[in-house]
């Protein structure tokens, strides 16, 4: 199993607080013959490691390009499906998709699709729930505009949740990006939005269990 590097510093340092705690653990019930004790702690501290480096895990992805589709920037399940209006930066009306991620799902994100990154800003805020409906405008966030060979702009952020405390992005303005392409990772839980123009199909619905640059949210227009 690949980690991604997001996870080295938080892995070794998980590891080492275990290890101080079973070392803690042993003193004190050794000396107590409490030995039974000492195996159901052994087994926590190894199990909540286990999952501390599986929560970094970089899944093998196979990349497809579709200059028609907009693909799940993450894994998890679709939380909203409605048109909206963008007043950040586009100022119209968009159809936005949020994808929800527990924190048993693949936290790495990908770019739905090619082009050129037009503009990418990080928001500093709460962190309310990542399914709430204010998370959007409220919670830590970044938001990233790319704009497509066919001058089709899509819009994606990354938010915060409530455990979730800390978003990476790669995104540059400028940049050129390939669909699929790996644009960042969020810790512990989160959500992202993706916002498509309006007259696109929507290609999923509430509750629905998508894959991370596998799964179409949506299908363009032609022009």
């Amino acid at each position: 199993m690949k980690i991604n590097k997001e996870g080295y510093r938080i892995i070794l340092f998980t590891g080492a607080a275990c290890l101080l705690i079973w070392g803690l653990f042993y003193h004190l019930l050794v000396s107590h013959a409490a030995h039974a004790l000492l195996w159901v702690g052994t087994g926590f501290l190894l199990l909540f490691w286990v999952f501390v480096v599986a929560f970094f895990r970089e899944p093998r992805r196979v990349r497809i390009h579709d200059a028609d589709l907009v693909f799940s920037p993450c894994d998890g399940r679709v939380v909203v499906t409605e048109v909206v209006r963008d007043d950040e930066y586009l100022h119209e009306e968009m159809l936005q998709i949020s994808v929800f991620m527990s924190i048993t799902n693949v936290h790495m994100n990908w770019v739905p699709v090619a082009g050129k990154v037009e503009y990418f800003k990080y928001h500093p805020g709460r962190f309310l729930v990542a399914w709430h409906p204010k998370s959007s405008t409220e919670n830590e966030r970044t938001t990233t505009v790319v704009t497509m060979a066919s001058g089709r702009k899509v819009l994606f952020r990354q938010i915060a949740g409530l455990i979730a405390r800390r978003i990476v992005s790669y995104m540059k303005v400028g940049t050129q990006v390939e669909q699929n392409s790996v644009c960042g990772f969020i810790k512990f839980g989160s959500r992202v939005d993706v916002l498509v123009p309006k007259d696109s199909e929507l290609l999923v619905g509430i509750g629905d269990a998508v894959v991370g640059s596998q799964t179409p949210l949506a299908r363009l227009k032609k022009r």
